[in-house]
């Protein structure tokens, strides 16, 4: 069972007025708690880079899954606040518990293995790479790589499979995909640094790292991690049907900041120097927008700004 990051919900948003938004959201959001496993620190992030991403890109993305974790960092300089880390840190409210994360494995496929366009169980059998008890196995697919309903259904999405190993002989293995769709669909999977195909048509933000790809990805992969994690075996949390649940933040779609509203990211942060926009602060001096997360203590979308 994959769960899919469906931009579907983000372009509802963008289609319906703000007075009917204000209607629906007098109901207030709860994600129920399914009584499954959910995914506690630390807790590993493997990655397979599938087809070609310049050391920039994948700099990008390697430093923003380190960032998960700086509020604890022994570093001299702490990473200002709002932070990546203060983010993610709402994923402990599902748990009581830590959920600290490590970058484990990297595998490079830079000579596509399986071709150029890859249907749901190619993704499940690049997740199936490493296998190895909490963790979750990222699979990044190139601007130039088609992946089954990629840019038609969504942006990116989660699931479980599992593999053979001499110590378990079928381990549930928790995965994800998130693809770059700088050329493919940015409208769709990289606002909202891009134009939307549909709806109010509000000027693009700057991307934090200069690349509407890639920073679009962080968005996707941000909601599907934060998925993984609080309904990694489709009984954690999320609201709806299992076939196509409200996960932590693919409950919040297209809220950045306060202030949101269909169309409107919200009020972030703006670089004086380059005029881009974001809302956490990574290691290394990244910039990030990350997108609302579901709070269970208070029943709400968390935005850091």
């Amino acid at each position: 069972m994959a769960h899919n990051y469906h931009f579907a919900a983000l372009l509802f948003l963008l289609f319906i007025g703000t007075s009917y938004s204000a209607l629906v959201t007098q109901a207030p959001l709860v994600l129920k708690y399914h009584k499954g496993d959910l995914l506690k620190g630390p807790i590993t992030f493997n990655l397979v880079w599938y087809g070609k991403f310049t050391p920039i890109q994948r700099s990008v993305i390697v430093d923003f899954l380190q960032s998960l974790n700086t509020i604890k960092s022994t570093k001299k300089i702490a990473t200002p606040l709002p932070s990546v880390a203060t983010w993610w840190k709402t994923t402990e409210k599902y748990h009581n518990g830590s959920s600290a994360t490590v970058v484990g494995k990297q595998i490079l496929d830079e000579n596509y293995s399986l071709g150029k366009s890859l249907k749901n169980y190619h993704i499940r059998y690049l997740a199936t790479k490493t296998a190895q008890r909490n963790s979750v196995n990222v699979v990044l697919t190139s601007k130039d790589v088609f992946v089954e309903g990629f840019c038609m259904s969504r942006c990116g999405s989660h699931g479980f499979t599992t593999a053979q190993t001499k110590q378990n002989p079928r381990p549930r293995i928790a995965y994800a995909w998130v693809g770059n769709s700088e050329t493919q669909c940015p409208g769709q999977c990289a606002w909202p640094f891009h134009q939307p195909i549909y709806g109010p048509q509000s000027p693009p933000l700057v991307a934090p790292n200069g690349d509407v790809g890639v920073d679009g990805m962080i968005i996707n992969l941000a909601t599907v991690l934060a998925g993984a994690v609080t309904n990694p075996f489709n009984q954690g949390y999320f609201q709806g049907p299992s076939s196509a649940p409200l996960e932590a933040v693919s409950a919040c779609t297209g809220i950045f900041g306060s202030g949101s509203y269909p169309g409107y990211a919200g009020q972030v942060l703006v670089d004086k120097t380059t005029g881009a926009s974001y809302n956490a602060h990574g290691l290394n001096g990244r910039k990030y927008l990350v997108p609302a997360m579901w709070d269970p203590k208070t029943s709400t979308c968390s935005t850091l700004v």
